[in-house]
C-alpha cells in the first residue's frame, strides 16, 4: 500500500467532510442575514454582532470557519472579516446566483437519509412531498438564476419561430413548474402570452401563486395541481419542462400528454441537467452534485410512481432522445447548453 495515497485519500476526505459541515453553516448565515450584513463593509464578530443581534460568540466561531473554507476574507492586522465584491454577489445578493439559498437544498434532502437508507434496502420510493420543505426552495434557488440569466435572453431564441409566437401572443404550458420562476420568467418578458403552470406537489403551487402575484403577472399567470400526465389543456404553443422529466416514473406517459396538448406546429421545450451518454463523462463536480441530488431526490420520486422508470438526473441525451421517440414525436435537437443545463427542441 502507497501510504502517500493514504495520505492523498485522506486530505481529499477532510476536504469534503468539512465542506459537508459548510452546508449547515452557510444555511445559517442565509437564515440570519450574516452574508447580507457583512456585505456592509469589513467586521469584527463584535461589529458583526451589532449589524445582526446575534451572539458574538458564535458569530466568531462562524466567520473563522467561513474564513477557512474561503467563503470569507480575513484580514489578520484588523481582526475583521470581510466578503469580497464577487463573494458578496453570490452570497447576500438575491439578484446573483444566490448560493447561500441554494445550499438549503442539500440540507434538506440530508433530513431524509434514515428513509432514503431504508429504500436501498427496500426499493421502495420516496416521494417529492415526503422531503422537508427546505428541499423545494432551495431548489428553486438553486436553478432560478440560471432560468434569470438564460431562459428568455438565450434558450427561448434558440428555438426556432418560438419567439415570434411568444412576442405576438401565445399560450404556454409550464409543466413540473414546481415554485413557478420560470412561469413568471415568461410572463414578464412576453406581456402578450399567457401561461399555466402545473405541478404535483401542493404546496408549490401555492407558493408559485404567490410569486405570480407579488410579481404582478397574476392575471396572466394561472397554475394547477396536476401530474405531467394529466395537466390540463390543448392548442398550446409552447410546452416547457425545467428539470423535471428526470423526475418522473412515467416519463413517456409525460411525454405522450405533452404531444396531445401541443398545437400541429408547437414546440417542447426540455431542459434537463447537463449529462454525458457515458458515464466516465459524468464524473466531474457537476456530475457529482447531480448524483447526490439524483440519490436523495430524482430516483427516489420516480420510484415512488408508477411507471417503471428511474432516469435520474444524469441521464443524459440518448435516454431523453429514447423517451421523445416512444412518445411519438419526431424532430428532436439539442438547441443549447450550460455548465449545468442542456436544452432541447422537440416537436411533433
Amino acid at each position: 500500500m502507497d501510504q502517500s495515497r493514504v495520505t492523498a485519500f485522506l486530505e481529499r476526505f477532510v476536504t469534503d467532510l468539512g465542506a459537508g459541515g459548510s452546508v449547515g453553516a452557510v444555511a445559517i448565515g442565509h437564515r440570519l442575514g450574516l452574508y447580507r450584513a457583512l456585505a456592509q463593509g469589513p467586521a469584527t464578530p463584535e461589529q458583526l454582532a451589532e449589524r445582526s443581534g446575534c451572539h458574538p460568540r458564535y458569530l466568531t466561531e462562524w466567520l473563522r470557519g467561513q474564513a477557512a473554507g474561503g467563503w470569507v476574507a480575513y484580514d489578520p492586522a484588523t481582526g475583521a472579516f470581510s466578503l469580497t465584491e464577487e463573494q458578496a454577489f453570490c452570497l447576500a445578493d438575491p439578484n446573483g446566483p444566490n448560493l447561500a439559498a441554494a445550499s438549503l437544498v442539500v440540507l434538506g434532502y440530508l433530513r431524509a437519509e434514515p428513509r432514503i437508507t431504508e429504500a436501498f434496502r427496500t426499493g421502495a420510493g420516496v416521494a417529492w412531498d415526503e422531503h422537508d420543505e427546505d428541499v423545494f426552495v432551495g431548489c428553486d434557488a438553486f436553478y432560478r438564476p440560471g432560468y434569470v440569466a438564460q431562459l428568455v435572453p438565450a434558450w427561448i431564441p434558440a428555438l426556432d419561430g418560438v419567439e415570434e409566437k411568444l412576442t405576438a401572443g401565445a399560450r404556454v404550458a409550464d409543466v413540473g413548474c414546481g415554485l413557478g420562476s420560470t412561469s413568471v420568467l415568461l410572463a414578464q418578458a412576453y406581456p402578450r402570452t399567457t401561461v399555466v403552470g402545473s405541478d404535483l406537489h401542493a404546496e408549490s403551487i401555492e407558493l408559485a401563486r404567490k410569486k405570480a402575484a407579488d410579481a404582478g403577472v397574476g392575471d396572466r399567470v394561472g397554475f394547477e395541481v396536476a401530474s405531467a400526465q394529466t395537466f390540463s389543456g390543448e392548442g398550446y404553443d409552447l410546452v416547457a419542462m425545467f428539470d423535471c422529466l428526470h423526475d418522473m416514473g412515467d416519463p413517456v406517459g409525460a411525454a405522450r400528454r405533452v404531444r396531445e396538448a401541443l398545437a400541429p406546429d408547437g414546440t417542447w421545450l426540455l431542459v434537463e441537467p447537463f449529462a454525458g451518454d457515458a458515464v466516465e463523462d459524468t464524473l466531474n463536480p457537476v456530475g457529482r452534485l447531480y448524483y447526490n441530488g439524483s440519490t436523495f431526490l430524482c430516483v427516489p420520486n420516480a420510484l415512488s410512481q408508477p411507471g417503471g422508470y428511474a432516469l435520474g438526473a444524469q441521464a443524459g441525451e440518448a435516454a431523453i432522445r429514447q423517451v421523445a421517440a416512444e412518445a411519438g414525436f419526431t424532430r428532436f435537437r439539442r438547441a443549447a447548453q450550460t455548465p449545468f443545463n442542456l436544452v432541447y427542441e422537440i416537436r411533433p
